[in-house]
């Protein structure tokens, strides 16, 4: 199982990614995509909103099941993969190809960043899933 050590990680299996100082990047882990199987659509109209920490700001579409996208930290969603918008590239299987790479979810600005103090490490988040 793929979990990389610069990224943060939620509970409820999200990864974040600091980039320019309150801008972070967000996506679901390789374990998250592994349990949900193939991807077939991510929905997330959030942007231009604020979302406070723990709050749904997307779903995940499975061919078994869909699941809610939880916001790990608060902040105004800025941007939404365009690779994974139905009305742009429609290609939700990269998450399940590269969940940390060209399958991130959404682009922050964060509104309070010691809410990441509160997020796993890889270590933790390892111990968690077993």
């Amino acid at each position: 199982m793929n979990i990389p050590d610069s990224l943060k990680y939620t509970n409820e299996h999200e990864w974040v990614r600091i980039e320019d100082g309150d801008i972070a990047i967000i996506g679901i882990t390789d374990f998250a995509q592994s349990e949900l199987g193939e991807l077939v659509y991510i929905e997330v109209d959030t942007v231009g909103e604020s979302i406070d920490k723990d709050e749904v700001f997307g779903t995940v579409e499975a061919v078994k099941t869909t699941s809610d996208l939880f916001m790990p930290v608060s902040g105004e969603v800025l941007e939404f993969n365009d690779e994974l918008n139905e009305d742009e590239g429609d290609n939700p299987g990269i998450i399940n190809e590269d969940p940390y790479g060209k399958g991130w979810i959404v682009k922050i600005k964060m509104s309070d960043t010691s809410e990441l103090d509160e997020l796993l490490d890889d270590t933790a988040y390892a111990e968690m899933i077993g």
